[in-house]
């Protein structure tokens, strides 16, 4: 199926918590949409521990010009979470009532709730909170495909995979398979694929 290009400008949001491959699932998005001819702009923000912190990466997608790379509040189209709560927090900040949200089901705990000090919210508040809160969501347990493919991180590549299907961003199999040639090993391709397959196959069966 051939992608139609997009004529306006989109705002996407990945985020997750350190140690998710935030960050390399970000350039591998940009890499592709850069390819494809879009002008992408990056902006990144860290959290205050490397592993185990918020990570958000800004991504500006334009068909013909440099954006800033800070989104601005309320300004996002799409929110790709990693994690369920870091897609609630920067749904408070960036959402707005035309905004999709596609998220990784399974939580990262975070010192506090794994004190007790702290409670994590219910999988039926988060999804109650994307219903109120999004013109669309999915909910999808990226970490399981992650983890049958022999590596949890994996999970941010399963994402990618789901996002190429909702049909949200002007993405495909064959534009991905064409980014991490250039940079994996044909053994880390094979896995990757199937990683990104098995993420459109989890919205294909939602």
């Amino acid at each position: 199926m051939k992608k139609m290009r997009q004529k306006v400008t989109k705002n996407v949001i990945l985020t997750g918590v350190g140690g998710q491959g935030n960050v390399m699932a970000s350039r591998v998005l940009a890499g592709m949409l850069v390819d494809a001819g879009y002008i992408v702009t990056i902006g990144e923000t860290f959290g205050m521990s490397q592993r185990g912190g918020s990570v958000m990466s800004h991504l500006r997608i334009s068909p013909d010009s440099v954006r800033s790379p800070q989104i601005p509040k309320g300004g996002a189209d799409v929110i790709v979470a990693l994690e369920p709560l870091e897609a609630l927090r920067v749904l408070t900040v960036y959402g707005n009532p035309r905004v999709s949200v596609l998220s990784n089901s399974r939580p990262v705990y975070p010192i506090g709730v794994i004190t007790g000090e702290l409670a994590y919210p219910t999988d039926k508040a988060i999804q109650t909170a994307f219903d109120r809160l999004t013109a669309q969501s999915w909910m999808i347990d990226a970490t399981s495909i992650g983890l049958q493919l022999g590596n949890p991180v994996l999970s941010n590549i399963v994402m990618i995979g789901a996002l190429a299907q909702t049909g949200l961003l002007p993405v495909d199999h064959r534009m991905f398979e064409k980014e991490i040639r250039k940079t994996l090993s044909a053994e880390k391709c094979v896995v990757n694929l199937k990683a990104f397959d098995e993420g459109a196959a989890m919205i294909n069966n939602g």
